[in-house]
Formats: structure tokens, C-alpha cells, sequence
């Protein structure tokens, strides 16, 4: 196995091409899957990456660097609507696997049971995934097509995660249901980002985990709420 620490985008980029790679940035989900296997591969390690790293505002939104971890997001200064973000991080792993693992790790994995899906769901996240031949964005829902499976091609690196703004007034959540409180993976997951709109429901936006190959947005349910 050959371990690359890459200090630029485009050396990840390099590396990833040369030959059969995988990417990892916490790593926290990537090595327990492992298991007994011997990887005969190159493992490239992005958690240098400064420019990953991070919660920003933009013109149209926010920005979510993929090497962000969940202590990132936890401390990060963010409006009303990421609430269920937050508190689905606070519910990854133990407090040494939030400072560690990343939100970009939990969308590659593709677990059914990842906890950060269902309100990236919520807050209509797209992914920003880039290669030797440019950059591509889609939607977090097109991007996650079952249980370990994604859209990113061998030579792509999930660079970003992009969140449209929200109306003023949108409140966000998040519930986890485990066989105990903590340190436990999902029986079953709700999010959900409900405007308030002079104290009646607005618009609402609801997702599941847990409950499919994927998590899903429950729009027939989120209609008949509104």
C-alpha cells in the first residue's frame, strides 16, 4: 500500500489517476471497512487541504468544504434552518470521531444509516465534485444512488457541499431513533426544515434515514403538512 499526504488539490488529483486509489480525510468510516482485507492500493490523504476545510457564505448560500469536520459544523456560526445539521452531528460517532471524521467521508461512504443525509436532504444540498477535467455539481439526492453506491467517477474528488439560502424564519431539526442513547447506528432518522409564515407552516421540507438504500425527501408528506 502506498500513503500519499497531498498538499494541493491538483497532487490528490495527480495521485488519484496514476492507479487504483481511494481518498480518505478522517478516515473513520474508510479504515473500519477494511476489515481484514489487504488494500493493495494508494490511499490518498486530503485532510491537508485547507481549502476543504470549512463553512462559508457565498452569493447564493453556503459553502461546506468536504474535509470539514463535524466539530466544524457544530461550532460553525449558521442560520435557524441548519439546526437538524447540527444536532445530527452531534450524534456521529463519539466526540474523537467528530473531530476527525468528515462530512464529505459520511456522503462517499453512502451508508443508509449515514446521519448527516437526511438534513443536508432538507437544506437542498448538492455536491461539487472535481476532477483532471473540471468541476460538475448535482444534487445530493442524484448523488447518492444506494447502499455504498454514489455518482463520483475513479477520477473525482467530492470538493464541496453547497446549501441554497433558505427563507428568513426557517427552523431546522433533526431526531435519531438507536437501541441506546448514544455511540449507535440509526433504527430510523427524521429531519426536517419547516418556514415559518406568521406562525403557519409555510413550506416544509422532510427526510428519512435508515429506512431505504438511500434517504428520502417525503414530498407527498410535506404537502399535505403545508
Amino acid at each position: 500500500m502506498s500513503y500519499i499526504t497531498a498538499t494541493t488539490l491538483e497532487d490528490a488529483l495527480t495521485a488519484l489517476t496514476a492507479g487504483p486509489a481511494s481518498i480518505i480525510a478522517g478516515g473513520t468510516d474508510w479504515f473500519p471497512a477494511q476489515g481484514d482485507c489487504h488494500f493493495d492500493g494508494t490511499l490518498i490523504d486530503i485532510s491537508r487541504l485547507t481549502d476543504l476545510r470549512g463553512v462559508s457564505r457565498t452569493d447564493t448560500g453556503w459553502r461546506i468544504g468536504a474535509a470539514t469536520t463535524w466539530t466544524d459544523i457544530i461550532k460553525a456560526d449558521l442560520p435557524p434552518a441548519f439546526n437538524g445539521l447540527k444536532l445530527a452531528a452531534r450524534e456521529v460517532g463519539s466526540v474523537q470521531i467528530q473531530n476527525t471524521g468528515t462530512i464529505a467521508g459520511n456522503l462517499c461512504n453512502a451508508s443508509p444509516a449515514a446521519d448527516g443525509v437526511p438534513p443536508l436532504l432538507t437544506l437542498d444540498a448538492g455536491v461539487e465534485l472535481t476532477s483532471p477535467h473540471g468541476t460538475r455539481q448535482m444534487p445530493l439526492h442524484a448523488f447518492l444512488q444506494g447502499v455504498r453506491k454514489t455518482d463520483r467517477a475513479a477520477d473525482e474528488i467530492l470538493t464541496a457541499i453547497h446549501i441554497p439560502d433558505l427563507p428568513n424564519g426557517s427552523m431546522g431539526s433533526f431526531v435519531k431513533l438507536g437501541a441506546r442513547k448514544y455511540l449507535v447506528i440509526s433504527i430510523v432518522m427524521v429531519a426536517a426544515v419547516i418556514e415559518n409564515d406568521n406562525g403557519n407552516v409555510g413550506a416544509v421540507r422532510i427526510a428519512v434515514g435508515s429506512c431505504s438504500a438511500a434517504a428520502k425527501r417525503l414530498h407527498m408528506l410535506e404537502r399535505s403538512l403545508a
